[in-house]
């Protein structure tokens, strides 16, 4: 259940997916995985405003995957790259499952390559303009 009184570690969790939901947040922590950033470094490749970089990089903080540190007006962004591990974790209790369709998928696949190795190979013709072609 999620409101008041919520687990914490749960909370965390939706203010890291939440966060990780839009693409040019995404792309801000791509940016921040190389160095910290200033904000308008951040905010030069997006076709959007200063304000609206600056509104996304709050949720980022929000969700404790981004910290600032102000200088006067000057804003340096970096990576926390903590609650993206919490998130690969929880998401890896569910590899389970992937792993279980990866294994229907190799089967289905070695089914089809041997239905092709078993099916006798037909002979082309020769062309009778090129008697050298196969």
């Amino acid at each position: 259940m999620i409101g008041a009184g919520a687990d914490p570690e749960a909370e965390r969790l939706d203010r890291a997916f939440f966060a990780l939901s839009d693409p040019v947040r995404r792309q801000i922590l791509e940016r921040l995985d190389q160095e910290p950033l200033l904000v308008s470094e951040l905010a030069r490749p997006f076709d959007i405003s200063l304000q609206a970089v600056s509104r996304h990089i709050q949720v980022l903080v929000r969700a404790g995957l981004v910290q600032q540190e102000r200088t006067g007006r000057v804003s340096r962004c970096s990576l926390v790259a903590g609650p993206i591990f919490a998130a690969a974790v929880w998401l890896n209790r569910y590899s389970k499952y992937w792993q279980a369709q990866f294994d229907v998928l190799a089967g289905a696949l070695g089914e089809i390559d041997a239905r092709r190795a078993a099916k006798p190979k037909a002979r082309r013709r020769r062309s009778p303009h090129n008697p050298n072609a196969k």
